[in-house]
């Protein structure tokens, strides 16, 4: 079955953490996905080659991205999901079925988008486009992006401040303008929402701090107390 059919209408769980986090540890990062699929993730958005390579073994669609160990300070103004050809190469070989790329208006100062995803296709592999905006998105598609994905989405000085919740207003407006399948990504912590993504017309659901980041999941909770 091809692969943008096989995550038609499911939940794809992000499994990352940093490195100066506990869970970053390969065993743990390796039972988080195992978890995650025996609970009925469609497929699986990781970071890093070694995590490609682990989730691979479960046999469902691995989205693979690179990440800075530590974000900088200006991170709303920089590139840094995989930001180049050297970081795309580096997935390719780590056998990604899709692979994650910074699609926003944001310079990219090692390669362009364009060169981004034809090496993605080059290698018979799909190019997911992380953006921001409409005009992103729009832009993104144009040039041959197979998936749009709203991840960045209040995480750029382009898109402003992050909604409450979900984007469902850049989700919508995707889904009318675009052919390619849209994939809403981003403060998603109620499985209404995930429905109402669905609704709304993505094509299918990531989800990662609500399941996948422990220390997050417990301050929502923490929060209540002060």
């Amino acid at each position: 079955m091809d692969i943008i059919e096989k995550l038609k209408g499911k939940i794809v769980v992000s499994v990352q953490a940093m490195p100066e986090e506990p869970l970053y540890k390969e065993d743990c990062m390796y039972a988080m996905m195992k978890s995650v699929v025996n609970g009925g993730a469609g497929g699986l958005r990781v970071a890093g080659a070694r995590d490609v390579r682990n989730a691979k073994s479960f046999g469902i669609p691995v989205i693979g991205l690179t990440k800075p160990d530590k974000l900088p300070e200006n991170w709303k103004e920089i590139v840094y999901i995989t930001p180049g050809l050297k970081e795309v190469q580096t997935l390719i070989e780590a056998g990604a079925d899709i692979i994650a790329f910074d699609g926003t208006s944001r310079p990219h100062d090692r390669c362009q988008v364009q060169e981004i995803i034809d090496t993605i296709h080059n290698a018979g592999r799909l190019a997911m486009a992380d953006i921001s905006t409409v005009e992103e998105g729009e832009i993104c598609a144009n040039l041959g992006a197979d998936l749009i994905s709203t991840t960045l989405a209040g995480y750029t000085l382009e898109s402003g401040a992050p909604s409450e919740g979900p984007d469902f207003k850049l989700l919508k407006e995707l889904v009318d303008l675009l052919d390619a399948p849209i994939i809403l990504e981003g403060r998603i912590w109620e499985p209404e929402e995930v429905k109402k993504a669905l609704d709304y017309g993505a094509h299918c659901v990531v989800i990662g701090s609500a399941i996948t980041r422990p220390q997050l999941i417990t301050k929502r909770f923490t929060e209540v107390l002060k």
